[in-house]
């Protein structure tokens, strides 16, 4: 149904064009003084009905039944120019828009020349002629082509555009649900140290409690039957957190290493200037007893310190860090903030933070929440820590994590895809504006010339009609142009002129595209002695 909704539409497209091109080529017909009208009306019609809906398959050939109407103008006794140019450029702009490669574009565009001025040759039509053949008709050809052209290389640099960055954008979510994976698997790791820890020394008291003299022979069977089990339970936990977790990578480990203290310690001992409190909002404890905090949230908590002191150190470097740890009765929090770097503000954040995204899987398995954004012109990472585990719940899929870390490279063949896209656009825009500027400069300077020449030969036909036999030139010489018209032909300079006269030509009007009457003024000496109208005496 889509694919018949579509065909309709260009359906109706094709004939819309086709009536408007229709359309002007009936306006045309009826100011111009085409007297055929098969071969002014008939035929360019019946071609255009061929040539608008073959464009869509094949382009090329359109273009090349386009220029039949325009070729028919040159074969024309009074202008070379008919309105059928307009759809011949339209054609050519859908051959760029279509065709892909360039080679068999120009050579079609090429060929359409070729008709034409062999037509031009084989006729032997006058200057205005090939003027029209070498200017606007390769300017109907070739123009529209390259905007065509162009506009094919810009949508195919938006459609790759658009596919690298959904690319890119599912990398991207593939990469941190491995960083959450990951992390799982760390969490399940610290899991297994605390929980294995307990359980094994449950065991040890089973154990012991195994070899008290006042239990009797059945109670001592069962305390060996619950140590046995729980050794099993211990057993199967580190099977599965072995199935679970991946191989460690280099430098990485299952638990802290060390204290916060610790941490802190080398911090400062590497040059980050690190200031860090910490409180409690019950009663002081005594040392020692921070301790009773649940494994898992010493763990979360040293994993939010250490996490954002590295970023501090690697994308704010010489900035100021503060830390500051409070104990509540039944929560932990956690506030990291740097300064701005003496570099100057910090930039916005980007996507890429493969750390943060870890922490935020930590904390939320924990219970708990964190925030990391931009703080008067640093950044700030606070996390809160719940001391009680949450009650089991679906975690949901965290938005993928904006930090201040470097933005994250595409992938090598992405980029060198994108590389050549826009190369190929480059280069095809140079030359949507370089081949027009060239041309531009060599048929504009020759334009205005001979502009300027038959605008400045032009003998009004009032002025001429008031020349009488027998003036002097003097008494009319304000009437004249500024100079003869130089480019008469040659079946005019020889039409029978008086002996012994000299004769001037001047056109009757300024357009060059118009077959235009000659106006010929003979003198003797400074009289006039003769005047005369050839007819489309201008080549």
């Amino acid at each position: 149904m889509r694919q018949a909704l579509v065909s309709r539409r260009s359906l109706s497209a094709d004939l819309t064009l086709w009536a408007v091109l229709c359309a002007a080529g009936v306006l045309w017909f009826r100011d111009s003084s085409e007297t055929s009208l098969a071969r002014g009306l008939l035929l360019p019609v019946l071609v255009l009905g061929v040539a608008v809906p073959l464009a869509r398959c094949r382009p090329g050939t359109a273009v090349l039944l386009a220029n039949i109407p325009c070729a028919l103008g040159l074969a024309g006794a009074s202008s070379p120019a008919n309105v059928y140019v307009v759809a011949l450029a339209v054609l050519s702009c859908r051959l760029g828009a279509r065709a892909g490669a360039a080679r068999g574009p120009l050579l079609v565009l090429a060929a359409c020349l070729a008709i034409d001025l062999g037509l031009c040759a084989v006729l032997g039509v006058g200057a205005v002629w090939w003027f029209y053949a070498v200017t606007v008709l390769p300017a109907a050809l070739l123009l529209p082509w390259l905007v065509g052209h162009y506009w094919r290389a810009r949508r195919q640099l938006v459609r790759g555009g658009w596919q690298l960055a959904r690319s890119l954008e599912e990398q991207q979510h593939i990469a941190a649900e491995q960083v959450r994976l990951k992390e799982r698997a760390h969490i399940a790791a610290d899991m297994h140290d605390s929980l294995g820890h307990v359980l094994s020394l449950i065991a040890l008291r089973a154990g012991a409690l195994e070899l008290s003299p006042t239990l009797t022979a059945p109670d001592r069977d069962d305390v060996a039957d619950l140590r046995a089990a729980i050794v099993d339970a211990v057993d199967q936990l580190r099977e599965t957190i072995t199935v679970l977790r991946d191989a460690p990578e280099s430098g990485e480990s299952g638990s802290p290493a060390g204290s916060i203290e610790d941490l802190l310690s080398r911090t400062l001992a590497s040059g980050v200037p690190v200031q860090w409190q910490r409180e409690w909002e019950h009663e002081r404890k005594q040392e020692g007893e921070t301790s009773a905090l649940p494994p898992l949230v010493q763990r979360g908590v040293f994993r939010v310190v250490q996490e954002a002191l590295t970023n501090a150190a690697k994308h704010a470097p010489g900035s100021a860090v503060r830390v500051r740890i409070t104990h509540g009765s039944d929560s932990t929090h956690v506030r990291v903030v740097n300064s701005s770097p003496p570099g100057g503000p910090m930039p916005g954040l980007v996507p890429g933070g493969h750390g943060l995204t870890g922490l935020r899987e930590r904390v939320a398995v924990l219970g708990g929440t964190l925030r990391a954004a931009p703080h008067e012109g640093g950044f700030e990472v606070s996390a809160t820590l719940p001391h009680g585990m949450p009650q089991p719940a679906s975690v949901p899929s965290p938005a993928p994590v904006r930090s201040e870390s470097a933005r994250e490279e595409p992938a090598p063949e992405s980029a060198r895809q994108l590389s050549r896209v826009r190369r190929r656009a480059r280069l095809r825009f140079a030359a949507a504006f370089a081949a027009p500027a060239g041309a531009a400069l060599v048929f504009v300077p020759a334009a205005a010339m001979l502009a300027h020449q038959l605008s400045t030969c032009v003998l009004s036909p009032s002025d001429y009609e008031q020349l009488r036999i027998g003036q002097r030139q003097s008494e009319f010489a304000h009437a004249l142009p500024e100079g003869p018209y130089p480019y008469p032909s040659d079946r005019t300079r020889a039409a029978p002129r008086p002996p012994g006269a000299t004769c001037a030509f001047y056109r009757s009007n300024s357009n060059p595209l118009d077959e235009a009457d000659v106006y010929r003024l003979c003198y003797s000496g400074s009289r006039l002695i003769a005047k005369d109208t050839l007819r489309g005496g201008s080549d």
